[in-house]
Protein backbone atom coordinates (compact mmCIF):
# COMPACT_ATOMS: atom_id res chain seq x y z
CA UNK A 1 0.00 0.00 0.00
CA UNK A 2 1.12 3.70 -0.72
CA UNK A 3 0.08 5.34 2.69
CA UNK A 4 0.68 8.77 4.22
CA UNK A 5 1.92 9.59 7.40
CA UNK A 6 1.21 12.98 8.89
CA UNK A 7 2.60 13.48 12.60
CA UNK A 8 3.72 16.85 14.49
CA UNK A 9 7.22 15.23 15.17
CA UNK A 10 8.86 11.90 15.66
CA UNK A 11 11.49 10.93 17.99
CA UNK A 12 14.39 11.64 18.80
CA UNK A 13 13.98 15.35 17.09
CA UNK A 14 10.91 15.99 19.15
CA UNK A 15 10.32 14.57 22.74
CA UNK A 16 7.17 12.43 23.61
CA UNK A 17 4.89 9.25 23.55
CA UNK A 18 3.31 10.46 20.52
CA UNK A 19 6.19 11.03 18.33
CA UNK A 20 7.63 7.96 19.69
CA UNK A 21 4.77 6.30 18.36
CA UNK A 22 5.13 7.90 15.06
CA UNK A 23 8.64 6.97 14.97
CA UNK A 24 7.20 3.43 15.43
CA UNK A 25 5.03 3.03 13.39
CA UNK A 26 6.48 4.86 10.40
CA UNK A 27 9.55 2.28 10.65
CA UNK A 28 7.79 -0.81 10.98
CA UNK A 29 5.19 0.46 7.48
CA UNK A 30 8.25 0.76 5.93
CA UNK A 31 10.16 -2.24 6.78
CA UNK A 32 6.65 -4.14 5.87
CA UNK A 33 7.31 -3.47 2.32
CA UNK A 34 4.71 -0.26 2.31
CA UNK A 35 5.36 2.98 0.32
CA UNK A 36 5.69 5.34 3.17
CA UNK A 37 5.33 9.22 2.77
CA UNK A 38 5.88 10.93 5.90
CA UNK A 39 5.66 14.44 7.08
CA UNK A 40 7.12 15.24 10.08
CA UNK A 41 7.81 18.79 11.99
CA UNK A 42 10.55 20.63 13.97
CA UNK A 43 10.32 23.43 16.04
CA UNK A 44 10.75 26.74 13.94
CA UNK A 45 14.05 27.60 13.85
CA UNK A 46 16.04 23.95 14.68
CA UNK A 47 18.36 22.28 12.33
CA UNK A 48 16.77 20.08 9.89
CA UNK A 49 18.30 16.74 9.93
CA UNK A 50 19.31 15.11 6.75
CA UNK A 51 17.35 11.94 5.40
CA UNK A 52 19.67 9.99 5.53
CA UNK A 53 20.26 10.84 9.48
CA UNK A 54 16.36 10.29 9.99
CA UNK A 55 16.62 6.93 8.43
CA UNK A 56 19.22 5.68 10.45
CA UNK A 57 17.58 7.20 13.69
CA UNK A 58 15.06 4.77 13.09
CA UNK A 59 17.23 1.62 11.83
CA UNK A 60 16.07 1.77 8.35
CA UNK A 61 17.67 -0.29 5.41
CA UNK A 62 18.37 1.88 2.56
CA UNK A 63 15.52 -0.62 1.02
CA UNK A 64 12.66 0.31 2.56
CA UNK A 65 10.60 2.59 0.85
CA UNK A 66 10.09 6.03 2.90
CA UNK A 67 9.71 9.36 1.33
CA UNK A 68 10.21 11.87 4.13
CA UNK A 69 8.84 15.86 3.83
CA UNK A 70 9.93 18.31 7.26
CA UNK A 71 8.24 20.82 8.05
CA UNK A 72 8.52 23.93 10.71
CA UNK A 73 5.92 23.65 13.17
CA UNK A 74 4.24 27.78 13.12
CA UNK A 75 4.97 29.52 16.03
CA UNK A 76 2.37 29.90 18.99
CA UNK A 77 1.31 32.45 20.54
CA UNK A 78 1.06 33.14 24.53
CA UNK A 79 -2.41 33.90 24.70
CA UNK A 80 -5.38 31.24 24.85
CA UNK A 81 -6.70 29.26 21.27
CA UNK A 82 -2.87 29.82 19.19
CA UNK A 83 -1.49 26.50 19.39
CA UNK A 84 -5.10 25.35 17.69
CA UNK A 85 -4.30 28.51 15.36
CA UNK A 86 -0.92 26.48 14.80
CA UNK A 87 -2.17 23.54 14.24
CA UNK A 88 -3.92 24.48 12.09
CA UNK A 89 -1.86 26.17 9.77
CA UNK A 90 0.97 22.88 10.04
CA UNK A 91 -2.00 21.06 8.33
CA UNK A 92 -2.19 23.34 5.84
CA UNK A 93 1.12 23.02 5.59
CA UNK A 94 1.30 19.34 4.81
CA UNK A 95 -1.68 18.95 2.97
CA UNK A 96 0.03 21.51 0.78
CA UNK A 97 3.33 19.41 0.19
CA UNK A 98 0.86 16.36 -0.76
CA UNK A 99 -1.48 18.34 -2.86
CA UNK A 100 -0.70 16.89 -6.06
CA UNK A 101 0.21 13.91 -5.59
CA UNK A 102 -2.99 13.32 -2.65
CA UNK A 103 -5.43 10.87 -4.85
CA UNK A 104 -2.68 8.06 -5.17
CA UNK A 105 -2.48 7.05 -1.56
CA UNK A 106 -4.32 4.16 -0.33
CA UNK A 107 -4.69 5.72 3.13
CA UNK A 108 -3.90 8.62 5.31
CA UNK A 109 -2.69 7.97 9.08
CA UNK A 110 -2.76 11.22 10.88
CA UNK A 111 -1.69 12.41 14.36
CA UNK A 112 -2.90 14.41 16.62
CA UNK A 113 -4.08 17.88 14.72
CA UNK A 114 -2.89 17.18 11.54
CA UNK A 115 -5.47 15.65 9.69
CA UNK A 116 -7.71 18.71 10.77
CA UNK A 117 -7.11 20.50 7.15
CA UNK A 118 -6.87 16.99 5.24
CA UNK A 119 -10.65 16.63 6.58
CA UNK A 120 -12.01 19.60 5.90
CA UNK A 121 -11.05 19.06 2.30
CA UNK A 122 -12.75 15.83 1.70
CA UNK A 123 -16.07 17.03 3.50
CA UNK A 124 -15.72 20.13 0.70
CA UNK A 125 -15.50 17.41 -1.92
CA UNK A 126 -12.03 16.82 -2.23
CA UNK A 127 -11.04 13.66 -3.61
CA UNK A 128 -9.12 12.08 -0.84
CA UNK A 129 -8.44 7.93 0.65
CA UNK A 130 -9.64 7.32 3.83
CA UNK A 131 -7.96 9.31 6.94
CA UNK A 132 -7.22 8.01 9.98
CA UNK A 133 -6.48 9.55 13.30
CA UNK A 134 -5.11 9.53 16.38
CA UNK A 135 -5.28 11.64 19.25
CA UNK A 136 -3.75 9.24 21.77
CA UNK A 137 -4.75 9.84 25.00
CA UNK A 138 -8.00 12.11 24.74
CA UNK A 139 -6.55 13.55 27.64
CA UNK A 140 -8.40 16.58 27.16
CA UNK A 141 -11.86 14.69 28.07
CA UNK A 142 -9.89 13.43 30.99
CA UNK A 143 -10.46 14.83 34.38
CA UNK A 144 -7.58 16.06 36.66
CA UNK A 145 -4.79 18.93 36.71
CA UNK A 146 -4.61 22.50 37.73
CA UNK A 147 -7.25 25.01 36.06
CA UNK A 148 -4.54 26.24 33.70
CA UNK A 149 -4.51 23.05 32.52
CA UNK A 150 -8.26 22.53 32.33
CA UNK A 151 -8.82 25.74 30.49
CA UNK A 152 -6.47 24.41 28.07
CA UNK A 153 -8.23 21.02 27.46
CA UNK A 154 -11.34 22.90 27.23
CA UNK A 155 -10.63 25.18 24.49
CA UNK A 156 -8.56 21.70 22.85
CA UNK A 157 -12.00 19.97 23.16
CA UNK A 158 -14.66 21.32 20.52
CA UNK A 159 -11.51 20.84 17.56
CA UNK A 160 -10.71 17.15 18.61
CA UNK A 161 -14.65 16.05 18.89
CA UNK A 162 -14.79 17.55 15.25
CA UNK A 163 -11.85 15.81 13.85
CA UNK A 164 -12.89 12.55 15.74
CA UNK A 165 -16.41 12.99 13.95
CA UNK A 166 -15.62 13.35 10.82
CA UNK A 167 -12.35 11.35 10.39
CA UNK A 168 -13.12 7.64 8.24
CA UNK A 169 -11.49 5.86 11.13
CA UNK A 170 -10.49 7.01 14.73
CA UNK A 171 -7.37 4.74 15.95
CA UNK A 172 -7.76 4.15 19.87
CA UNK A 173 -5.47 2.25 22.29
CA UNK A 174 -8.71 0.68 24.16
CA UNK A 175 -10.07 0.66 27.53
CA UNK A 176 -11.23 4.00 28.97
CA UNK A 177 -9.96 5.79 25.66
CA UNK A 178 -12.56 3.91 23.50
CA UNK A 179 -15.02 4.99 26.27
CA UNK A 180 -14.08 8.61 25.37
CA UNK A 181 -14.28 8.15 22.01
CA UNK A 182 -17.64 6.95 21.59
CA UNK A 183 -18.88 9.89 24.44
CA UNK A 184 -17.99 12.37 22.56
CA UNK A 185 -20.21 11.10 19.28
CA UNK A 186 -17.90 8.61 16.97
CA UNK A 187 -19.46 5.72 15.68
CA UNK A 188 -18.35 2.38 17.17
CA UNK A 189 -17.78 1.03 14.25
CA UNK A 190 -15.42 3.60 12.95
CA UNK A 191 -13.38 3.19 16.07
CA UNK A 192 -10.13 0.94 15.92
CA UNK A 193 -8.26 -0.10 18.82
CA UNK A 194 -4.72 -0.64 18.37
CA UNK A 195 -2.33 -0.33 21.31
CA UNK A 196 1.25 0.96 21.18
CA UNK A 197 3.90 -0.94 20.42
CA UNK A 198 7.76 -1.42 21.57
CA UNK A 199 10.84 -2.73 19.92
CA UNK A 200 11.82 -5.87 20.72
CA UNK A 201 15.83 -4.44 21.87
CA UNK A 202 13.93 -3.05 24.82
CA UNK A 203 13.62 -6.55 26.19
CA UNK A 204 15.44 -7.75 28.89
CA UNK A 205 16.32 -11.72 29.87
CA UNK A 206 14.85 -12.37 32.95
CA UNK A 207 17.64 -11.66 35.78
CA UNK A 208 17.75 -11.18 39.81
CA UNK A 209 18.06 -7.87 40.90
CA UNK A 210 19.45 -7.21 44.11
CA UNK A 211 17.30 -7.66 46.87
CA UNK A 212 18.05 -4.69 48.97
CA UNK A 213 17.09 -1.46 49.10
CA UNK A 214 13.68 -1.74 47.46
CA UNK A 215 13.86 0.72 44.32
CA UNK A 216 10.76 2.74 43.17
CA UNK A 217 11.35 4.50 39.73
CA UNK A 218 9.30 7.31 38.66
CA UNK A 219 10.12 8.80 34.57
CA UNK A 220 8.67 11.99 33.70
CA UNK A 221 8.49 15.77 33.92
CA UNK A 222 7.34 17.99 37.07
CA UNK A 223 3.83 18.18 35.41
CA UNK A 224 0.47 18.13 37.25
CA UNK A 225 -0.87 16.13 35.04
CA UNK A 226 1.67 12.88 36.12
CA UNK A 227 0.67 12.81 39.41
CA UNK A 228 4.37 13.82 40.69
CA UNK A 229 2.79 15.85 43.58
CA UNK A 230 0.54 13.31 45.12
CA UNK A 231 3.98 11.01 45.01
CA UNK A 232 6.14 13.10 46.78
CA UNK A 233 3.18 13.73 49.45
CA UNK A 234 3.17 9.33 49.57
CA UNK A 235 7.49 9.55 49.99
CA UNK A 236 7.49 12.26 52.34
CA UNK A 237 4.76 11.02 54.64
CA UNK A 238 7.19 7.96 54.89
CA UNK A 239 10.06 8.07 57.51
CA UNK A 240 13.59 7.95 55.91
CA UNK A 241 14.80 4.19 55.81
CA UNK A 242 17.68 2.78 54.10
CA UNK A 243 16.06 -0.10 53.19
CA UNK A 244 13.93 1.73 50.22
CA UNK A 245 15.16 4.29 47.51
CA UNK A 246 12.68 6.14 45.84
CA UNK A 247 14.84 7.61 42.10
CA UNK A 248 13.39 10.17 39.61
CA UNK A 249 14.40 10.56 35.99
CA UNK A 250 13.17 13.88 34.32
CA UNK A 251 13.66 17.78 34.22
CA UNK A 252 12.70 18.40 37.88
CA UNK A 253 13.37 21.72 39.07
CA UNK A 254 15.76 22.24 41.82
CA UNK A 255 13.28 24.11 43.97
CA UNK A 256 10.69 21.31 43.73
CA UNK A 257 13.18 18.63 45.02
CA UNK A 258 13.21 17.19 48.73
CA UNK A 259 16.81 16.89 50.46
CA UNK A 260 16.27 12.89 52.02
CA UNK A 261 18.58 10.20 51.74
CA UNK A 262 16.06 8.06 50.19
CA UNK A 263 15.49 10.09 46.94
CA UNK A 264 17.52 10.26 44.20
CA UNK A 265 17.09 12.86 41.59
CA UNK A 266 18.66 12.06 38.58
CA UNK A 267 17.55 14.92 36.59
CA UNK A 268 16.78 14.93 32.33
CA UNK A 269 18.65 11.63 30.99
CA UNK A 270 17.65 11.68 26.71
CA UNK A 271 20.21 8.64 26.21
CA UNK A 272 17.68 4.82 26.36
CA UNK A 273 20.98 3.29 26.93
CA UNK A 274 21.65 4.81 30.52
CA UNK A 275 17.40 5.09 31.33
CA UNK A 276 18.19 0.90 30.61
CA UNK A 277 20.76 0.99 33.21
CA UNK A 278 18.65 2.98 35.77
CA UNK A 279 15.46 0.56 35.19
CA UNK A 280 17.89 -2.50 35.33
CA UNK A 281 18.61 -1.65 38.81
CA UNK A 282 15.09 -0.63 40.23
CA UNK A 283 12.42 -2.95 40.79
CA UNK A 284 9.11 -0.77 40.82
CA UNK A 285 8.21 2.00 38.59
CA UNK A 286 5.92 4.55 39.85
CA UNK A 287 3.14 6.10 37.19
CA UNK A 288 0.19 8.29 39.21
CA UNK A 289 -0.95 9.71 36.63
CA UNK A 290 -4.13 11.90 36.47
CA UNK A 291 -4.81 11.02 32.63
CA UNK A 292 -2.41 9.57 29.92
CA UNK A 293 -3.11 7.62 26.71
CA UNK A 294 -1.01 3.81 26.65
CA UNK A 295 2.46 5.30 28.83
CA UNK A 296 5.49 4.44 26.42
CA UNK A 297 7.43 4.09 30.07
CA UNK A 298 5.36 1.36 31.39
CA UNK A 299 5.91 -0.51 28.11
CA UNK A 300 9.67 0.37 28.70
CA UNK A 301 9.99 -0.67 32.40
CA UNK A 302 7.81 -3.75 31.84
CA UNK A 303 10.20 -4.55 29.09
CA UNK A 304 13.21 -4.42 31.53
CA UNK A 305 11.71 -6.85 34.26
CA UNK A 306 10.02 -3.88 36.49
CA UNK A 307 6.58 -4.35 38.01
CA UNK A 308 4.20 -1.12 37.83
CA UNK A 309 2.03 0.72 40.65
CA UNK A 310 -0.61 2.93 38.23
CA UNK A 311 -3.28 4.77 38.03
CA UNK A 312 -6.17 3.33 36.33
CA UNK A 313 -6.70 5.84 33.55
CA UNK A 314 -6.16 5.89 29.58
CA UNK A 315 -5.18 2.60 28.49
CA UNK A 316 -3.17 1.69 31.36
CA UNK A 317 -5.33 -1.22 32.46
CA UNK A 318 -4.35 -2.86 29.14
CA UNK A 319 -0.73 -3.29 30.41
CA UNK A 320 -0.83 -3.16 34.25
CA UNK A 321 -3.40 -5.93 36.22
CA UNK A 322 -2.08 -8.11 39.24
CA UNK A 323 0.41 -10.28 37.46
CA UNK A 324 2.80 -6.85 36.57
CA UNK A 325 1.56 -4.68 38.92
CA UNK A 326 -0.94 -2.85 41.31
CA UNK A 327 -3.81 -0.33 40.02
CA UNK A 328 -5.07 2.71 41.73
CA UNK A 329 -7.26 5.59 41.76
CA UNK A 330 -5.84 8.66 39.77
CA UNK A 331 -5.55 11.79 42.60
CA UNK A 332 -5.29 9.12 45.33
CA UNK A 333 -2.72 10.20 47.63
CA UNK A 334 -3.32 7.46 50.10
CA UNK A 335 -4.09 4.78 48.00
CA UNK A 336 -0.57 5.38 46.35
CA UNK A 337 1.04 5.42 49.44
CA UNK A 338 -0.31 2.27 50.54
CA UNK A 339 0.45 0.02 46.93
CA UNK A 340 4.06 1.41 47.84
CA UNK A 341 4.38 0.00 51.14
CA UNK A 342 2.12 -2.90 49.73
CA UNK A 343 5.62 -3.46 47.36
CA UNK A 344 8.25 -2.77 50.11
CA UNK A 345 6.36 -5.87 51.70
CA UNK A 346 6.49 -8.08 49.13
CA UNK A 347 9.08 -11.06 48.61
CA UNK A 348 11.96 -10.35 46.44
CA UNK A 349 10.41 -13.29 44.48
CA UNK A 350 7.27 -12.00 44.08
CA UNK A 351 8.23 -8.38 42.71
CA UNK A 352 10.45 -10.97 40.84
CA UNK A 353 7.86 -12.98 39.25
CA UNK A 354 5.76 -9.64 38.72
CA UNK A 355 8.37 -8.15 36.60
CA UNK A 356 9.20 -11.98 34.63
CA UNK A 357 5.36 -11.64 33.96
CA UNK A 358 5.22 -8.06 32.73
CA UNK A 359 8.74 -9.02 30.28
CA UNK A 360 6.23 -12.20 29.00
CA UNK A 361 3.06 -9.92 28.46
CA UNK A 362 5.38 -7.66 26.54
CA UNK A 363 6.74 -10.31 24.14
CA UNK A 364 3.47 -11.40 23.88
CA UNK A 365 1.24 -8.57 23.06
CA UNK A 366 3.22 -5.22 22.24
CA UNK A 367 6.07 -5.75 20.03
CA UNK A 368 5.98 -3.34 17.17
CA UNK A 369 5.89 -6.89 14.71
CA UNK A 370 2.62 -7.57 16.03
CA UNK A 371 0.95 -3.97 16.12
CA UNK A 372 2.14 -3.25 12.56
CA UNK A 373 0.18 -6.58 11.44
CA UNK A 374 -3.40 -5.42 13.36
CA UNK A 375 -2.43 -1.45 12.01
CA UNK A 376 -2.31 -3.25 8.28
CA UNK A 377 -5.32 -5.56 8.91
CA UNK A 378 -7.36 -2.32 9.89
CA UNK A 379 -5.96 0.36 7.24
CA UNK A 380 -7.44 -2.53 4.73
CA UNK A 381 -10.66 -3.32 6.35
CA UNK A 382 -11.02 0.64 6.32
CA UNK A 383 -10.89 0.79 2.70
CA UNK A 384 -12.90 -2.36 2.05
CA UNK A 385 -15.33 -0.29 3.53
CA UNK A 386 -14.67 3.66 1.87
Amino acid sequence: MKILVVTDGISPYVVGGMQKHSAGLIKYLALRGHDVTMIHCLPSGTNKPSHEEIRESMGLLQEASLKIITLYFPPSGFLPGHYLKSSYQFSNKAFDAVQKEIDSFDFIYTKGFTGWYFIAQKLKGKKLPPIGVKFHGYEMFQPGGSFTMKLKKYLLKGTVQWISQHADVVFSYGSKITEVIKRIGVDPNRIVEVPTGIEAHWIANQKTRSTTPRKFLFIGRYERRKGIEELHAAILSREENSEVEFHFIGPIDHSKRFKRKDIIYHGEIKEADKIIEIMDECHVLLCPSHSEGMPNVILEAMSRGMAVIATTVGAVDRLVDDSTGWLIAPGDTEALKESIQTAVNETHSAIQAKGNNAIQKVKDQFLWEKIIELTERNIEKSRVNS
